[in-house]
Formats: structure tokens, C-alpha cells, sequence
């Protein structure tokens, strides 16, 4: 980089020269400026005729001058040629060529005479042959094109073996240096360049990530060359808010900004128009790498937008997310309460496909979360306008996703990445080593946006496709040293922006309040659930899934809608008992009473109860279980009710077996754990 802006003074300093004096006065003077630097070589050719005519004058009957003469002239142009081994091999050949032709007319000159046989025709010929020679080097050594493609950068690419490539003229922008790169034909491909760009970046004196190459698709040797002299991520910049409040899901997520300066976008629809699909993006990084920080970024600015759900699920009981909590749809802690949200998810995606086929889109698309008053979308026969509730896009987040592939098994999110982004929900998981011993092949090929941060050497191949590591990208340099430092790899990036480092921002405690308001903001003015997708969540999940409710508001319209039991989707709601309706949940509990503590159903205690008593215990605990949303259960959960009762664990997974059967449970993805089926609609 050092020796392009030395070419690039050069030819600023000879612009100057030329344009010297040239405002003076009168078109001769300015003639005069412009021909100067192309005058030495003149001035040494009439030298070199008046010197042989002095020569001959002096030494034209000496023999021991001619030896002399001839030892000076070969000694002179093996000087000129052992001088010019630090430059261009062009410029040292013209250069020995030039004084080596010079010398032995001079020499000519002096023993025979200038004007014997053809020496005077020569010197008349040969002499502005050779100035203009050097006239038309100068003229082509000082256009801009050349400077970007000869002189430094050649030797540049020589000491790192790319000697016979071609730079081409490079396109200059603020801190970002980019150049076409021809390779030799036959001889050298692009793999022979990305070998090349960790010795590239020490001859610049950069780091590593400052020099990257983008291969062209339609060419084994041609790609750019990009250079960034100056890492301006190494300043830290804080979260002010989200850059785009009550705006659509379907514009750009702004996370952080590239090394050069440039915002650091991502988008999770897709556009038809723009060609660009929706998309699932995986978050990786290593301990410290500042994985926590990139994902408040990107949830901040998707809570910000006003179509779009997100149900987040996160084992560390949102730790490093409490100020948002109260904006998300649907929060869920580790354990079953995320095992619930996994069925909820496979759920609605067949139910949200089908409404959008319904209605004409073959995607979702912003238009698809307003209400349906469209011609071009209804789904009604006749074609009139249905006036459908709208359908919110939605997020799926799974924080920490290594606990729960651990406990569904590491298949857990392939039917989900799989058929979910044609159903407009977008699949985000983060976890800290995406290796294929925690995620199976099938769901990271699913996933195709990373958010790739420092990690160990040794994962990069885990994080970030084989064909950006070529590129130049290097997460493994970072590892936990420069919290916040990634790549992004998703669609409606350029490809060549791949292997960019950027930064995303980082959030104090400052951060804190602002984001209590963004939370409350989302509360009151973001999307509710439809009735497609309440009523497919609760249809799986019961009581556990309520949706965003603002403050002091009723239920949303759309769960309302799924309590009723002929709705248009043919969804269960919530199930009451008749004769708990009028049951106040927010009375204290009366005290206790002599005789609380007695058998419910008259039983000594210690006494077993009798089959078919056991089983209506059995189907009450299932009820108990329904309403306190823990819909997912196992005999574990069953330890304390078969010491109260005094029945066996085999017993009770004989019963679970039993009511899988019979509908009111479906079996989950992890051995001996089942989902109760909500009452209302079990077979």
C-alpha cells in the first residue's frame, strides 16, 4: 500500500512540474513547462555528437586511445546493467541498450571520425530514435493507468510469487483500496492468490483481515484484489437505539459497520423483486468473542420493526436480555418450556404456509401482515376481497442452543430451517461452537446467514463457508481479544463483502433504560399474532403461550378468536371447566383447615388406589400439568404423584403410553418425553 501511494505522489509531483509556470504568460512559456521533462534526453544525444567530434580531434591517430575507449564503453554498459538489477526488467534492459549503443558510436566516432561511412547517418537516425524512445517511456510511466498496474505494485506482487500477474486500474474509495487481478495464463489460479495474501499483508505491513481476494465466478484467474489500510473498528461504538423505529421487517437490520466505514446490514425476509430469499441466520462465537452484544444488536433492531413476532428462547433466564423481555411474544427458559416452543414452532409453519398459499403469496412479503383488502390477495373464490387479519412475520430465537440440542437431540432445528422460511418465520440460532458433534449437518447447510465472531483456529471451518476462508476471512486471529469483531455471510450482501470484518456495538449499562423504552414501544405499538399462528401455538402449547399483551389490555384479538370453537382454522383455544368459571385466580387461597390433609377420595393414607381410581388421578394430573403450561412431561415429573399415590414409575409410563394412544399425548423428539395434546383438541 506504501509503495502505490509513493506511485500515485510520483505522478502528483509530476503534474505539478509540468503545470509550473505555465499560468505566467503566453503559449510558449507554457510549450516550454510541458516539454521539459523531455528534454534530457535531447540534450544527451547532441552531447553525445559533440564529445565524438572532440574525440576524434583529440585521439584520432592514437591506437591506445581506441583500447581505452572500448574498455569505457563495455565497462560503462556493465555498470548501467549491474545498476538497474533493483528495477523493472524493462526499464534495466532500455536503460543498457540505450548507453551501450551511445558508448560504441562515441568510440566509433572518435577513432574514424563522425562523419566516416555510415557514423553520421547513424548518429542522425539512431540518436532521436532512441530519445523518443525514452520520451514515450516517460509519457507512459506517468498516466494514471500505469501507475495503478507497473513500477511498486509489480515488485509487490513479485516478492509474494505473483510476479507475471497484472493489476488493473484500481477504484479508490475512503479506506478501501480495490483492484482487478489477472493471473497468468496457464500458470497461475486463484488458489494461488488466496496462498498468497498472509505474505501479502506482511510485505504491506497490515494485518491479515486488511487483505482479502474475490474470485470471479466466470474466471480460474481473474478476481479482486482488496486492501484496507486502516482498521477503523478498533474504535468502540456504543448502542444509541435502533436505527430504524416502526419500520418493516422486510428493510435492513443495521448491526455494526464494516472495517471501511460502511454500515453493517442484514435482512431476514425475502424481496421477489430484488431476487433475494429469506433466510435463517447462525450466530457463532467463542467465550468473550462478543456474541452477546451482536445478538442485543440484532434483537433490538428486529423489536423495533412493526410486522414481526419474536418467541425467544434462552436457558440462562435471560440474563443478558431482561430489559427486552417484556416486548418479546413469547419468552421461554431452557428445559421444557423450550421443548414446547420447538412443537409450537413445527406447528405453525404448515399452518402459516397454508394461509399464505391461500391468499396468493408465494412468500411472505410485507403486504401479508396488513389486513387483506387486496383483490390480488384474498382468499375467496369469487376473487372479492376477503378481509383476512394480516400475518406478522416471525422470529424464532434459540439463545444458547447447544442445552437444547443437547435435549432434543442435534436434529432438533432441521425441520424447522428446512420448511419454515417459506412460511415468513426466519430461524435464528446462537451458540458458541457450531461443530457437527452439538448440530447435525442437515441443520447447519439449513442455515444459510452466519454472524461468524472469534473463535478457536480451529472452528473457523465450522463457522464460515471453505470459500470466504479463501477470501481472506480469519476469525480465528480474533478469538476472544476483539469482543464484537465478525463476518457476515447472508443473502442480499455482496459476495465480495463476505470476507469484510466488521463490528458490531457495544451495549453498557447506559444501553439499559433505552432499551426498557424500545421493549415498551413493542408492547404497544408492535404486531399480535394472528389467528393462524395463535391458534396453532396454543393448539400445541396451551396455556403457555398468552402472546404480547400491552399493559392493562385485554387479550389480543387473535387468541380471543381461537378461544371460540368453530374459528375459521379449526383451532382449539384455551379450555376452562364450567364450574371453575367463576373462580377468581387472583383471590387468596383460604386458610388451612382442620381435615385438609385427608385422602381426596377417602382413602387411608398409605392405601393404593384402585385402577380405574389410579387412572382418573392420572388424567387429572395430565389436566394440572395442561394448565400450568408444563406441556411436556415425562415420568420424572411424575416422582412426587407416585409417592403421594403410591404408584410405580413403570406405571406411569405404561399410562403415558396409554394416552399417547389415545390422542391426548404425541411423542417428542427425545425418549421418554411426551407432549400433552390440549384437551380441546385431542383425538
Amino acid at each position: 500500500m506504501r509503495e502505490m501511494d509513493a506511485q500515485q505522489q510520483l505522478a502528483g509531483l509530476l503534474e505539478n512540474q509540468l503545470r509550473g509556470g505555465s499560468d505566467a504568460g503566453g503559449v510558449g512559456k507554457y510549450l516550454l513547462h510541458r516539454a521539459k521533462p523531455h528534454i534530457p534526453p535531447w540534450l544527451s544525444w547532441g552531447a553525445t555528437g559533440i564529445a565524438g567530434a572532440l574525440g576524434h580531434w583529440r585521439w584520432g591517430e592514437s591506437a591506445a586511445a581506441g583500447v581505452g575507449l572500448t574498455l569505457a564503453s563495455v565497462a560503462l554498459t556493465g555498470a548501467t546493467w549491474w545498476a538497474g538489477k533493483s528495477t523493472s526488467q524493462q526499464r534495466r534492459l532500455h536503460s543498457a541498450i540505450t548507453v551501450a549503443a551511445g558508448s560504441a558510436w562515441l568510440t566509433a566516432a572518435a577513432l574514424a571520425g563522425p562523419t566516416a561511412g555510415p557514423l553520421d547517418d547513424l548518429y542522425l537516425m539512431g540518436g532521436p530514435a532512441l530519445a523518443l524512445s525514452w520520451n514515450v517511456r516517460m509519457l507512459m510511466r506517468h498516466t494514471p493507468e500505469a501507475v495503478a498496474g507497473t513500477g511498486g505494485d509489480k515488485g509487490l506482487l513479485e516478492k509474494v510469487g505473483l510476479a507475471r500477474a497484472q493489476i488493473g486500474a484500481a477504484k479508490v474509495e475512503p479506506n478501501r483500496v480495490t483492484a482487478p487481478l489477472a493471473l497468468e495464463p496457464g500458470e497461475q489460479t486463484n488458489e494461488d492468490v488466496t496462498k498468497s495474501l498472509a505474505r501479502l499483508a506482511s510485505a504491506l505491513d497490515l494485518p491479515t483481515s486488511a487483505v482479502r481476494y474475490t474470485p470471479s465466478p466466470d474466471s480460474a484467474r481473474r478476481g479482486e484484489l482488496v486492501i484496507v489500510p486502516e482498521d477503523m473498528l478498533s474504535e468502540v461504538v456504543e448502542w444509541q437505539g435502533p436505527s430504524n423505529l416502526g419500520g418493516s421487517i422486510a428493510e435492513p437490520l443495521v448491526i455494526g459497520r464494516y472495517d471501511d466505514g460502511a454500515p453493517l446490514l442484514i435482512w431476514l425476509p425475502g424481496d421477489p423483486d430484488a431476487g433475494r430469499n429469506s433466510t435463517h441466520i447462525l450466530v457463532a462465537g467463542g467465550t468473550g468473542s462478543g456474541k452477546g452484544d451482536t445478538a442485543l444488536n440484532l434483537l433490538t433492531e428486529i423489536l423495533s420493526r412493526r410486522d414481526v413476532l419474536v418467541w425467544f428462547s434462552d436457558p440462562k433466564a435471560f440474563q443478558d436480555f431482561a430489559p427486552l423481555r417484556p416486548g418479546l411474544d413469547w419468552a421461554a427458559e431452557g428445559g421444557t418450556p423450550t421443548e414446547v416452543m420447538v412443537a409450537a414452532v413445527e406447528a405453525v409453519i404448515p399452518a402459516r404456509t397454508g394461509w399464505l398459499g391461500a391468499h396468493g403469496y408465494r412468500q411472505w412479503v410485507p403486504a401479508a401482515a396488513q389486513e387483506q383488502t387486496s383483490r390480488e390477495y384474498t382468499c375467496r373464490p369469487d376473487g372479492r376481497p376477503c378481509g383476512c387479519p394480516g400475518m406478522p412475520f416471525l422470529v424464532t430465537w434459540f439463545e444458547e442452543a447447544a442445552n437444547t440440542l443437547r435435549a432434543l437431540g442435534d436434529d432438533a432445528f432441521t425441520g424447522i430451517a428446512q420448511e419454515a422460511r417459506s412460511a415468513g418465520v426466519s430461524l435464528i440460532v446462537s451458540l458458541q461452537r457450531p461443530s457437527y458433534d452439538q448440530m447435525s449437518t442437515s441443520t447447519r447447510a439449513s442455515l444459510p446467514s452466519v454472524i461468524a465472531l472469534g473463535c478457536d483456529p480451529r472452528d473457523e471451518g465450522f463457522s464460515l463457508p471453505d470459500e470466504v476462508l479463501a477470501q481472506g476471512a480469519h476469525p480465528g486471529a480474533w478469538g476472544n481479544r476483539r469482543p464484537g469483531y465478525c463476518y457476515v455471510v447472508s443473502p442480499g450482501i455482496p459476495e465480495d463483502r463476505y470476507a469484510s470484518p466488521g463490528r458490531t456495538r457495544r451495549f453498557t449499562q447506559r444501553a439499559v433504560p433505552v432499551m426498557e423504552l424500545l421493549a415498551t414501544w413493542a408492547q404497544r405499538n408492535g404486531a399480535t399474532a394472528d389467528p393462524v399462528t395463535a391458534g396453532a401455538a396454543t393448539g400445541v402449547a396451551g396455556t403457555a403461550y398468552t402472546g404480547r399483551t400491552p399493559d392493562g389490555a385485554p387479550q389480543p384479538a387473535a387468541l380471543q378468536a381461537v378461544d371460540e370453537e368453530e374459528n375459521a382454522m379449526g383451532h382449539g383455544g384455551l379450555f376452562v371447566d364450567p364450574e371453575d368459571a367463576d373462580i377468581d385466580p387472583e383471590a387468596a387461597l383460604p386458610e388451612a383447615e382442620q381435615g385438609d390433609d385427608a385422602p381426596i377420595f377417602g382413602h387411608e393414607t398409605g392405601r393404593k388406589p384402585s385402577p380405574e381410581e389410579a387412572r382418573r388421578l392420572f388424567a387429572q394430573a395430565l389436566e394440572q400439568f395442561e394448565r400450568e403450561g408444563r406441556m411436556v412431561v415425562g415420568p420424572k415429573d411424575f416422582m412426587d404423584w407416585c409417592d403421594q399415590h403410591n404408584l410405580s414409575r413403570p406405571w406411569v409410563s405404561a399410562r403415558l403410553k396409554e394416552a399417547a394412544l389415545d390422542g391426548r399425548l404425541e411423542p417428542t423428539n427425545t425418549t421418554g418425553r411426551w407432549r400433552i395434546v390440549p384437551a380441546l383438541t385431542a383425538a
